[in-house]
């Protein structure tokens, strides 16, 4: 399960873990249910969760575009937690790409990520979703 998406805030912000390397096979399932959230909420900010995360395979980064360019004025704020170098430098290569405040905040800030998306310390999970819940395609 590289892509996993949990609801937060009431659906004002949709938590996105991200594990491993990308495909664009993971994209086909992401997108179709990020923009079933987007259309059930409106704008919304998104905690992207890059611990553990190696970056794309071939094909997946075109896949990565895409989905930013047709999204571009979706997203308010984009909290992007990880832990490498390369991972923060990525926070401001994608800035061009949306209209979204982006902010990248190291592993072991993820109260302050949370904090700047407004998501109280106590948010209940109010929805999730992985790959391998999807119904066949």
């Amino acid at each position: 399960m590289p892509i996993t998406l949990e609801q937060k805030n009431g659906g004002k912000v949709l938590e996105v873990h991200v594990r491993g390397r990308l495909a664009a096979e993971d994209y086909r399932e992401f997108v179709p249910e990020f923009e079933r959230l987007l259309a059930a909420r409106g704008k919304i900010s998104v905690l992207l969760h890059m611990t553990a995360f190696h970056g794309w395979k071939p094909g997946a980064l075109w896949e990565d575009i895409k989905f930013d360019v047709k999204h571009f004025s979706d997203i308010e704020r984009i909290a992007m937690v990880g832990e490498n170098k390369w991972q923060k430098a990525m926070s401001q290569f994608c800035r061009p790409f949306t209209t979204a405040k982006v902010r990248y905040f190291d592993a072991t800030a993820m109260d302050e990520a949370q904090g700047w998306l407004g998501i109280p310390e106590s948010s209940p999970e109010t929805g999730s979703w992985t790959s391998s819940t999807l119904p066949p395609g």
